[in-house]
């Protein structure tokens, strides 16, 4: 946790290419406190453990909500932070459904520029496909007995360089399994939240498949085994036979994917009709020509099977998927205009010693 405290986007001098999305350590995190019915003054902290009380609320009744997104060092030279206002707003729901306390625009924004300021050094370099991953949470932090709402919650911003999940470009399938034996979510549960303990549900339905040989499984409504909701960690969209982008619309049970939302808009930008809909599977899984799984960690990944009982359905190409991949990521590069205020810059300039912590000009 001492790693060095370095200047300018690409000081660190990773070995950029190499990266996975592993965990790495950097100069820092940002963290702050609700007390007493009002936040306290945050501050940036090297050490990366926290010192909990062991009746800490998220150990006991679970208040806890992650968000990630990403950074990106642009063409420009500039580095810009993607979308995070969506997880901003995400994270604002899951807490007024946790009974959070929310975490107000500014002080969100003031603490992701702070922590991606002091790590710039962990920032990618253009060109090298990598990005500064930015995971926020907020966590009942205070001693709480019984059931309820937590006295404290700790509010922390961490970073993490982050490569590119496709060291190709090209977008790598993956065959999926229909997952009859498990639910994600309730019909009026959750699952629209980013909270913690929806991925820790979800774990050994995920192993369950991989020893199954599938990498991915897809959950289907919980009340009648019919509609489509999610993959494991990502939404699910399709290209129709008749060039349709369809996604499941299900407010309660399905994440919010902000991935989802910038695809379906570039989707429509390309003229393609959007629908958010309940998609009955059986009925009309035949129809889909692509398939994909879409999150923050590889924004596409293709599907070229699912696999129900001894039924299996077959994909091809993914044209349609791979265009709206790759104007995705060309957007966060830079290297395509950003028609919808997705990419917000990052002052790299320190307030206190007024110096350009910048070191790779534009491209």
């Amino acid at each position: 946790w001492d790693a060095p405290d370095t200047h300018g986007v690409g000081a660190a001098n990773l070995a950029w290419g190499n990266l996975g999305f592993e965990y790495l350590p950097t100069a820092g995190h940002w963290r702050q406190v609700w007390k007493n019915g009002e936040w306290l003054p945050g501050d940036f902290v090297r050490d990366p453990f926290l010192s909990v009380h062991i009746l800490a609320n998220v150990f006991h009744y679970g208040q806890s909500l992650f968000e990630g997104f990403k950074s990106f060092h642009a063409q420009d030279g500039s580095v810009y932070s993607f979308a995070d206002h969506m997880s901003h707003q995400r994270m604002a729901h899951g807490c007024r459904r946790f009974r959070i306390p929310q975490v107000p625009r500014g002080m969100w924004e003031d603490a992701v520029d702070e922590v991606i300021r002091r790590n710039v050094g962990y920032v990618p370099p253009h060109g090298s496909g990598g990005a500064l991953y930015l995971r926020p949470f907020i966590f009942g932090s205070g001693p709480r007995l019984g059931l309820g709402p937590s006295p404290e919650y700790t509010f922390v911003v961490f970073s993490n360089p982050v490569g590119s999940y496709y060291k190709t470009g090209q977008m790598q399938a993956l065959d999926a399994l229909v997952n009859d034996e498990y639910d994600r979510a309730a019909p009026l549960g959750c699952g629209d939240c980013k909270a913690a303990g929806n991925y820790a549900a979800d774990l050994e339905s995920m192993y369950v498949s991989k020893q199954r040989g599938f990498p991915i499984s897809l959950y289907l409504d919980a009340r009648e085994r019919r509609y489509v909701e999610e993959f494991n960690t990502s939404n699910f969209v399709a290209i129709t036979k008749d060039g349709k982008y369809v996604t499941p619309d299900a407010p309660r049970s399905v994440l919010d994917s902000n991935t989802n939302k910038v695809l379906r808009q570039l989707a429509a930008d390309l003229g393609l009709p959007v629908e958010a809909r309940p998609i009955d599977f059986e009925a009309e899984v035949e129809s889909f020509a692509e398939v994909g799984a879409v999150g923050t960690a590889v924004v596409v990944t293709p599907i070229k099977s699912l696999t129900r009982g001894d039924r299996v359905w077959q994909f091809g190409e993914t044209p349609t998927l791979q265009r709206l991949h790759d104007k995705v990521r060309a957007i966060q590069n830079g290297e395509e205009v950003d028609r919808h205020g997705w990419m917000r810059k990052v002052e790299l300039t320190d307030p206190k010693r007024q110096t350009l912590m910048s070191i790779y000009p534009g491209l």
